[in-house]
């Protein structure tokens, strides 16, 4: 049975990558009056709680139009049940945006948000995100242009012409596990409180569960051995996919970095049990919208998965 998506996954989102290398045919859909635009404001979504619960604001029609005019490009995000959507800065314009919501940090809503939507505006997020950081050529310095619909940044320069392609950054996230107690840290920048699980970034020539065994030996001097592939999330803030595993430590052990974490703890499926947390704010689980609440989420059901390394 397939398991359920994490939040910001795009998978109603038909990419239609074919159709980028078409820019008549992208005038004619971001022209059209079905197409809907994604505004973001310095990696910000724009949400209405004129409902009372947050919604995502897409433009269409005039307002799309008049918007969109002011951005220097249109990102081709794809179709949604056949509608186009398209990105569209609008960083430090004048907008009447300020009518119809406020721009504010999706991981604020996103939790609350109709799935479609979360994804929406991640992916929107992602790509403004990515071209505000690479108006100039890594190799050659100078500026860039956009082409295919947004997907790729070309260098200006003749005698350069690199193409620069939107970036992700691969990051591992694990719980580890002894017998019926997990491991939970806390981040030095984390939200009194907040405990979660173990994550670092991929190094160059590394693979996924090395990248696992060596965060958690350099954050906790444990060693892991059963690593088990559970699921991955797209996570735009700013620019990584989180792959995510649960791993069993070798012993109950460990020996906090300092300069990692500001403290780590085990915890028993009873101690983690709602009516068991505290209730002074001294320990909470992460949001609901990350994929690390569903690694211990998993754990507390036993529910199993295919291992990938031994």
């Amino acid at each position: 049975m397939q398991r359920p998506r994490n939040p910001y996954s795009s998978a109603e989102i038909d990419r239609a990558s074919q159709e980028r290398e078409n820019d008549e045919r992208m005038i004619e859909l971001a022209s059209s009056g079905v197409a809907r635009f994604v505004p973001i404001d310095t990696e910000r979504n724009l949400i209405s709680k004129a409902s009372g619960n947050p919604e995502a604001v897409f433009l269409q029609g005039m307002m799309a139009r008049a918007v969109a005019s002011t951005a220097e490009h249109h990102i081709f995000l794809g179709y949604v049940e056949g509608t186009p959507y398209f990105a569209v800065d609008v960083s430090g314009k004048e907008t009447p945006l300020g009518e119809l919501g406020e721009f504010v940090d999706l991981r604020q809503v996103g939790a609350l948000l109709f799935a479609r939507e979360g994804s929406i505006l991640a992916y929107a997020r992602g790509m403004t995100y990515w071209h505000r950081r690479h108006r100039f050529c890594g190799v050659c310095g100078s500026p860039t242009k956009v082409i295919r619909a947004g997907h790729v940044r070309v260098c200006t320069n003749e005698s350069c012409k690199t193409e620069h392609f939107p970036r992700t950054d691969p990051a591992v996230i694990m719980l580890v596990h002894h017998g019926d107690k997990c491991l939970l840290g806390r981040g030095k920048q984390f939200p009194r409180g907040m405990h979660s699980t173990l994550a670092g970034f991929v190094e160059p020539g590394e693979s996924f569960e090395d990248a696992v065994a060596r965060e958690v030996y350099e954050e906790v001097k444990a060693r892991v051995h059963n690593v088990t592939y559970r699921s991955s999330q797209p996570w735009p803030f700013p620019a990584s996919v989180m792959i995510g595993f649960h791993a069993e430590a070798e012993s109950l052990e460990i020996e906090v970095n300092q300069d990692e974490l500001a403290s780590a703890r085990w915890m028993s499926r009873e101690e983690l049990r709602p009516e068991n947390l505290p209730k002074d704010g001294s320990f909470f689980m992460p949001r609901r919208d990350s994929i690390a609440r569903r690694l211990i989420e998993e754990w507390l059901g036993h529910e199993a998965g295919p291992s990938i390394a031994g």
